[in-house]
């Protein structure tokens, strides 16, 4: 499995819609984070317990108010990461072995791949890298938030700088999208060779 990896707002989904576009399967860490918790499963009754608070009357959680929880509070983020990593490892490692095993090769989008230590069995790792004022502008414009807010999230994570220093791979987003697939596609040729 190949890890694709960044920081908030840096564009890993953009190269992950570009591989799924030339045949790749890619499995998404943070899509499977959200079914984890899912209300009345075992990830849900974790954040239940621990985070009563985000959980609204139709039993959802409330994201926005656990980013915001988070965000501002490293042991309660950490505490979090507790509940949902173990969760989303399970089912990436169950589903990319049942799709590599029908001769399928397999990403896998995971935000938090050097910070939750899983470059030790996801390898090789693609980083998908911008500047930092590019990651704040395109996060305070895609989420509508403040430059400290947008700064409290993105502090949150390794800098992007240092994910690119440990890469195998390092996709430059600070251009054009046309110019980020470029990139994404000679990478898939190699590949696919």
């Amino acid at each position: 499995m190949i890890g694709i990896t960044g920081g908030i707002a840096s564009g890993k989904s953009s190269v992950a819609e570009r591989l799924r576009a030339l045949g790749a399967i890619v499995l998404d860490a943070d899509l499977i984070a959200r079914e984890v918790v899912e209300p009345h499963t075992l990830g849900w009754a974790q954040v239940k317990e621990f985070f009563p608070e985000v959980i609204q009357e139709n039993g959802a959680i409330d994201r926005r108010e656990l980013a915001r929880i988070i965000f501002s509070d490293p042991r309660r983020r950490k505490r979090l990461e507790e509940i949902i990593h173990p969760l989303v490892r399970f089912r990436l490692e169950t589903d990319s072995a049942q799709l590599e095993g029908n001769g399928k090769l397999v990403f896998a989008e995971v935000p938090l791949l050097y910070e939750a230590g899983w470059d030790e069995w996801i390898n090789p790792v693609w980083v998908v890298y911008v500047r930092p004022e590019v990651q704040l502008n395109r996060l305070m414009a895609r989420a509508q938030i403040s430059a400290h807010e947008a700064s409290q999230m993105i502090s949150s994570q390794m800098p992007l700088e240092e994910k690119a220093t440990r890469a195998q791979q390092v996709i430059d987003n600070n251009q054009t999208l046309a110019e980020t697939w470029s990139q994404v596609d000679a990478l898939w040729k190699e590949l696919t060779l």
